[in-house]
């Protein structure tokens, strides 16, 4: 996400679609790397009882310096 939408701190919008025919829950793990690929941190969103064919954006934010240079990926994402 934009910084200036964000107070200048490093996020992540994170995009989650229940594309089953039932009511779910997911677990995301989101980890900010620094230029060197090196993960520099990790943090969790997730979204509960999303209904069927709908979705949840979850916003996943670091918690470095606004000056650290960070980007962020998809590590892991659950359904239960």
């Amino acid at each position: 996400m934009p910084r200036s939408q964000t107070s200048g701190l490093l996020a992540a919008l994170v995009t989650i679609t229940n594309k089953t025919h039932q009511k779910a829950s997911y677990a995301v793990q989101v980890d900010f790397a620094d230029s060197a690929g090196t993960v520099v941190e990790t943090r969790f969103v997730g979204a509960e009882n999303v209904e069927p064919g709908h979705t949840e954006q979850p916003i996943a934010f670091s918690r470095h310096p606004q000056s650290a240079h960070l980007t962020a990926r998809l590590a892991k994402a659950q359904r239960y």
